[in-house]
C-alpha cells in the first residue's frame, strides 16, 4: 500500500503523459509491444528529442518495460501498474 502512495504522488511531465496515453490507446500493455523509435512519432519535430528522454525516464519510473530484441529495443506498458497508469492519465 506505501508504495502505491508513494508512486501515485509522482509529477509526471506533460509529454511523459502523452507518451503513456499514445502507448495505452495503442494498447502496448505487457506482452504487446512496440520500436522505441514508434514512440517520438507523431510529436512535432522540435520535441521529438524531448519525447525520448521522456521514454527514458518512464523506463526508469518503471511504467515502461523495456524488451531486448535482435531486432531493437521494444518497449510496453508495465501491466502490473495499469490501474495507476489509468489514475494518471485521467487526471
Amino acid at each position: 500500500m506505501i508504495s502505491i502512495t508513494l508512486l501515485a504522488t509522482c509529477v509526471l511531465t506533460p509529454i511523459e503523459k502523452l507518451i503513456l496515453l499514445k502507448m495505452y490507446r495503442n494498447c502496448y500493455i505487457g506482452g504487446k509491444h512496440t520500436s522505441e523509435d514508434n514512440i517520438p512519432k507523431g510529436f512535432p519535430k522540435h520535441l521529438q528529442g524531448d519525447a525520448r528522454k521522456a521514454l527514458k525516464s518512464l523506463i526508469r519510473q518503471g511504467y515502461v518495460i523495456p524488451k531486448t530484441t535482435s531486432y531493437g529495443l521494444q518497449v510496453s506498458l508495465n501491466s502490473r501498474r495499469i490501474a495507476e497508469i489509468r489514475q494518471i492519465l485521467e487526471s
